[in-house]
């Protein structure tokens, strides 16, 4: 496994209907890094936003998608996204709040 750092790990949040109606619980998904594990995700958002405390980090991999372009078939590149938990008493992620 890679040495990655805090700053590697979140690569960018997702922005769907469902995502976004989850906020009103807290809950907040973001596209990480495919080697981070939960406790490189937490570490990663407990230091990025200011007075926010992590309370569960769920995570599911994406396997990528066959694409066909005339004969020729590929895949697109696999992802993970995790689903992060903040604590009743947490500061909300004001990436979100303009949205």
């Amino acid at each position: 496994m890679a040495d990655i750092k805090y700053y590697d790990v979140i690569l960018k949040p997702v922005l769907t209907e469902k995502s976004m109606a989850d906020t009103a619980e807290k809950k907040y998904t973001f596209l990480v890094h495919p080697e981070a594990n939960k406790i490189q995700i937490r570490e990663a958002v407990e230091k990025m936003f200011d007075g926010v405390k992590v309370e569960s980090v769920h995570t599911m991999n994406i396997a990528g998608k066959n694409k066909r372009r005339g004969m020729v078939t590929g895949k697109t590149a696999k992802t993970k996204k995790a689903i992060v938990k903040l604590t009743a008493d947490s500061k909300e992620i004001e990436l979100y709040a303009g949205l």
